[in-house]
């Protein structure tokens, strides 16, 4: 826990996967203080002649973009954190990519821990029984 999806406007070729899940794990472990043996990344790709910005792709803009979508589980993190995490991931992505569209997102979403889960098991489930443990 937590899994991030990635969508980086742009190829494996101008953007190495290694490096952006390098920066993810980096921030997602140092600043929400996740385990990063937990930590799943699913990158993906797409053409920046395919990607808009209002009614103009990137690639004709000359700018790079990304959307992140993390899922934590909820109230395991502050707003100063996920803050900081937005600001850390931003910056870095824009060093990666160079030209980076203001118009790139990150979406933290706090998941309910009885709707969520890995390995079978819910994240409530995990939590009640580490407390009676």
């Amino acid at each position: 826990m937590p899994i991030l999806n990635i969508t980086i406007a742009g190829t494996p070729q101008s953007v190495p996967a290694p490096r952006v899940a390098d920066l993810l794990l980096r921030h997602t472990g140092g600043i929400l203080h996740k385990a990063p043996a937990l930590t799943a990344i699913a990158i993906a790709y797409r053409d920046p002649a395919h990607w808009f910005v209002g009614e103009e792709t990137l690639a004709t803009l000359g700018k790079a973009s990304f959307f992140l979508d993390i899922k934590i589980s909820d109230e395991t993190n502050t707003a100063a954190e996920k803050a900081a995490y937005i600001e850390a991931v931003f910056r870095d992505m824009g060093e990666l990519l160079g030209a980076l569209h203001e118009v790139s997102y990150i979406h933290i979403d706090d998941a309910r821990p009885a709707a969520w889960g890995w390995g079978g098991l819910t994240q409530q489930y995990r939590a009640v029984k580490k407390l009676l443990m």
